[in-house]
């Protein structure tokens, strides 16, 4: 019992580090709908009640760079107003799948073109299960309600800031919460690596299993796309892959519960069956003419051992190791956004213990303050709309530059594989197990940073460094076989070769002045 408590408090706690930098983005385009746009302007920006609104969802959806978690306080404030319900699961599906930085990061690791027929298949998908939705059930929005009109100036800037205090401090926290739980449960359910068989090519059952393990779960964007061109590389089951890719990043435990609140549970029903039905029917489509040509199927993989218990059986210490493999998932971005979340979830706790009312907001929204406004010929006033899509482009644009941070310079890189290398070198030769079953993991991300860094900036790898960075990731994948067996010999063996494949691909790489 012990094990799989702290397991789900392992999972638990990556997960929801993992999620904070875009639930506070979910926060911020909430309140952006609410308090600039309107509702009114929301479903406008949605297409209103015409046949524009499933492609503008899933457009909008693609362009925000929110996870299944960010995205529910964003689609709460769409039925508020009066959006269609197939527009809002339309976009709830289509904005954590796709996003800048996570399309960009698929382009170098994936085959380019199976991206993009994953791509039209999600949309594929979403559009269908909106119109089915819609015609099932029609006339299914609300007849929303117009907010008092916010002043524009400082006012404005403190009316959004409330807002997205509100939205902490909401339901919509709940129903996040909720999915986290949902992720601890799996984990619960799942021993330690018992889905490393669980995607062969050659298991008739792996999209099937797939589709129950990635329902429960909650993957992120860039963590879906790097699992989906792990799977390509090593040969797995395209099917499952299309599967973990959808209902991963687009479905969790918050977000069916919310689709249960608001639509009732036999509508979530038949949505889930529908979206059950319509995935699985092209992941095995798909499973056959995607697979990559002249690859080696494998007969495992570790692409999925972090939706299971992380502790297998006798393990022992597991609060000291609970500990230290939560650091170990620290990112400085994560816990910055970590620490904000708090602040702005305090803040709507307050506001909501001492103004019950919501005397704040209205004191902010104040008629009087809307005729106090200065009428002088030197003020430049924006309509919300402007500020509203100035707001959202900025967003995008962000999400785009976050990737240069993100992926640092080629030079820098190297240097980083470098310092890791000597790490797992030590590591392994003192049989320092956890330690290189650390650094292993963090060596491939460099890997696939070092790609994606490389394209960024207009200096794409050449064949013949892309074919040595492939040996020494395939040193790197031994080694790690190597370690997880305790078989000694192999370890010495794999480690001084993935040594001298890192040395013969660093001599590929000019060094900057």
């Amino acid at each position: 019992m012990d094990t799989l408590i702290w397991g789900a408090i392992v999972r638990m706690s990556q997960a929801l580090l993992a999620a904070c930098p875009t639930i506070v983005v979910g926060w911020l385009v909430a309140a952006v709908f609410e308090r600039i746009l309107g509702r009114n302007g929301t479903l406008k920006l949605f297409g209103g009640h015409t046949w524009r609104q499933l492609p503008q969802a899933w457009l909008l959806g693609m362009l925000l760079p929110v996870c299944s978690l960010g995205v529910i306080p964003v689609m709460a404030q769409m039925r508020k107003s009066g959006i269609a319900g197939g527009t809002i699961l339309a976009f709830g599906l289509t904005a954590p799948l796709f996003n800048p930085i996570s399309v960009l990061y698929g382009l170098t690791l994936s085959d380019p073109f199976a991206l993009f027929i994953f791509c039209m298949a999600s949309l594929t998908i979403v559009t269908v299960m909106g119109v089915v939705w819609d015609w099932l059930f029609p006339r299914n929005w609300l007849e929303s309600e117009e907010l008092p009109k916010v002043p524009y100036g400082l006012r404005r800037v403190a009316a959004v800031a409330l807002s997205i205090c509100q939205q902490a401090y909401s339901r919509s926290t709940f129903y996040m919460l909720l999915a986290i739980v949902g992720v601890g449960l799996l984990s619960m359910v799942l021993p330690a690596g018992i889905l490393q068989r669980s995607a062969n090519k050659h298991d008739p059952f792996a999209p099937l299993t797939m589709a129950g393990v990635a329902t429960l779960a909650y993957v992120t964007p860039m963590v879906a796309i790097v699992q989906v061109a792990s799977m390509f590389q090593h040969g797995n089951s395209i099917g499952a892959a299309f599967t973990l890719l959808v209902l991963g990043t687009g479905v969790n435990l918050g977000l069916l519960y919310w689709i249960v609140v608001h639509y009732q549970w036999r509508r979530a029903l038949v949505w889930l069956g529908c979206l059950l039905i319509v995935v699985l029917a092209i992941g095995y489509g798909v499973d056959g003419p995607l697979f990559p040509k002249g690859v080696e199927p494998a007969d495992h993989t570790h692409a999925f051992d972090n939706y299971c218990n992380p502790f297998g059986y006798g393990a022992v210490d597991l609060p000291a190791t609970s500990v230290r493999l939560i650091r170990d998932a620290w990112k400085p971005e994560e816990i910055a956004s970590g620490v904000f979340a708090l602040l702005l979830l305090l803040i709507g706790w307050i506001q909501v213990r001492f103004d019950r009312t919501d005397k704040w907001m209205a004191a902010i929204c104040a008629p009087k303050a809307l005729a106090a406004q200065s009428k002088s010929q030197f003020d430049i006033v924006l309509p919300n709309w402007v500020i509203a899509a100035v707001s959202l482009v900025g967003l995008v644009v962000a999400s785009v530059g976050a990737c240069f941070l993100y992926y640092p310079p080629v030079s820098q890189i190297r240097k980083e594989m470098t310092e890791v290398q000597a790490e797992m070198f030590t590591a392994a030769a003192s049989r320092e197990w956890d330690g290189l079953e650390f650094w292993i993991p963090v060596q491939e991300d460099w890997a696939h940073k070092l790609t994606v860094s490389s394209y960024l900036r207009g200096k794409p790898l050449t064949r013949f460094q892309q074919m040595r960075l492939k040996v020494f990731l395939s040193k790197l994948e031994m080694l790690e076989h190597a370690a997880e067996d305790r078989e000694l010999e192999e370890v010495d063996l794999w480690n001084r070769q993935a040594n001298q494949a890192l040395s013969r691909f660093k001599q590929t790489i000019p060094i900057e002045k």
